[in-house]
């Protein structure tokens, strides 16, 4: 009788302190009243070890989850059913109440766990069940099989469901018509040798040539002025909305050649704009300077607005208004100003001046002589009350490089002044401070020149300048129109709404 029990999987209760135990059937002792179970878990997790042994004493209720049919292995099976929580149909069992061990069958009311038994067919089929074998079943498979019949439950069978099949096994792939289909097609299309493909590139340039353009527009502008239509996208397309800022009316052609020279420039600027500014030579830019003093615009004039226009340009570079604000009173830009005994040292002077009242430190160098131009005098005066500096040595020069240095040293009359020795100890300095040099009003020969500059700011017209005078720039002084046609120069004015404009080189 107990040999009847091996193989079935049962839930065992130890009560509170051994808590619950779940496994097979693996030996029943009716002597020693123990049950033994294989592969057991306890409270859900799974033991170390591979049995465990109870005592009947120890057992407080005992539950039959599976019973093994006649054809199943009782000793060896797995436990997913149970693991994976389907219930199962079975009895309780304990102890008898006179304490003689012996085992009890009871059936389970319909509320209990329920085993679902497995099919072994593969066909939707039902099997017939001879009499012999119903007779031959055990009470508990009878009753297993009436509850299934009775509740009309079918399990589900697929041979290739998960339950069957191995975890790495792949599901088939369909093979058939279409997918040998498709494999042609893709031969057809891929299967080319690589070999046979040309080398040759397409020659877009040459069919481009070949679409003309121009002819194509003017057959459907013909096109249009027959019928009297307008396509759209065409060139000739007028936009039916205008800009606040945008004529309607159309205006007349722009004439980029506003200031016209009377002999042939020997070098053309332009500006931003687009327009064209001619260079002068030296003796006809010192002759508009000389009929513009004879008209009102004196010397001193010309030194004043040529001292705030090189000032102009001088803040910008050093910064403007990202360097010379409130913030930074700590880092005052330096400004070394060298000049030398003429009107170009006077126009530095100048623009000396304007730099110091702009809280810039100035340092100023002019070498000493006994008889001074009086426009020096004068600048030199006016200079003196702000809070720059003047020297007259080299080595009172920053050794130290500054943020700019302004040159005023080289004029076109004192060529003599280049082969004394303060000059060419000035230039020495400039070469080596390393500082960005502004040179105003430079001459034209670049031999002359004995300072590299970066920028030149020419006055009125520009001269033409080699490469030595950097970017050139030119600044408005005043002259007015008619003085300039007085001198032979048609002349309309290039600056717009500045005083200080780059030029650039045609």
């Amino acid at each position: 009788m107990a040999t009847d029990w091996l193989g079935s999987i049962v839930s065992i209760n130890c009560g509170e302190s051994l808590g619950v135990y779940q496994g097979r059937v693996s030996a029943v002792d009716q002597v020693s009243q123990t049950i033994s179970l294989t592969r057991p878990f306890h409270n859900g997790v799974k033991c170390l070890v591979p049995e465990v042994t109870f005592r009947a004493g120890d057992i407080t209720e005992l539950k039959i989850l599976e019973i093994p049919g006649p054809g199943d292995n009782r000793q060896c099976g797995d436990l997913q059913q149970t693991e994976m929580g389907i219930p199962g149909v079975g009895c309780q069992v304990g102890p008898s109440q006179n304490g003689t061990g012996k085992v009890l069958k009871k059936p389970i009311s319909s509320s209990a766990p329920q085993n679902i038994p497995r099919r072994t067919d593969t066909k939707n089929q039902d099997v017939i069940i001879s009499p012999q074998q119903q007779c031959s079943k055990s009470y508990m498979d009878r009753h297993v099989e009436t509850l299934t019949q009775s509740k009309g439950f079918r399990r589900r069978h697929n041979s290739w469901s998960s339950s069957s099949r191995h975890p790495n096994q792949v599901t088939p792939k369909k093979s058939g018509l279409k997918n040998g289909q498709m494999k042609s097609k893709d031969d057809e299309c891929f299967g080319d040798d690589i070999d046979e493909i040309p080398d040759t590139d397409f020659d877009f340039e040459g069919n481009l040539a070949l679409f003309d353009k121009a002819a194509v527009f003017e057959e459907i502008e013909t096109y249009e002025r027959r019928s009297g239509t307008r396509s759209r996208g065409t060139p000739n397309e007028k936009p039916a909305r205008y800009r606040h800022d945008e004529n309607i009316l159309e205006s007349e052609p722009i004439d980029y050649r506003r200031i016209v020279v009377p002999h042939n420039a020997n070098k053309e600027f332009c500006t931003d704009s687009g327009l064209v500014v001619p260079s002068v030579s030296y003796e006809l830019h010192k002759k508009l300077l000389s009929v513009a003093e004879k008209h009102g615009l004196t010397l001193e004039r010309r030194l004043e607005m040529t001292g705030v226009c090189a000032s102009q340009m001088a803040l910008s570079l050093l910064g403007g208004p990202n360097r010379l604000n409130p913030k930074n009173v700590h880092q005052r830009p330096t400004v070394a100003l060298l000049c030398g005994p003429h009107v170009k040292g006077a126009q530095g002077i100048s623009c000396g001046r304007h730099l110091s009242n702009h809280d810039v430190h100035v340092i100023l160098f002019l070498p000493n002589f006994v008889k001074m131009l009086e426009s020096i005098t004068n600048e030199l005066n006016l200079f003196s009350k702000t809070q720059g500096q003047q020297v007259s040595s080299v080595k009172d020069l920053p050794d130290t490089p500054v943020d700019l240095v302004i040159n005023c040293l080289d004029c076109h009359e004192n060529a003599f002044l280049r082969d004394q020795p303060w000059y060419k100890a000035t230039v020495d300095w400039a070469n080596q401070n390393r500082a960005p040099v502004l040179s105003i009003d430079p001459p034209i020969n670049e031999m002359e020149q004995g300072i590299d500059a970066k920028w030149s700011l020419a006055l009125g017209l520009p001269l033409p300048l080699g490469e030595r005078a950097g970017r050139v720039y030119l600044c408005d002084i005043g002259i007015p129109q008619k003085v300039f046609q007085e001198v032979g120069i048609n002349y309309h004015s290039p600056f717009g709404c500045k005083f200080v404009i780059p030029l650039h080189s045609t």
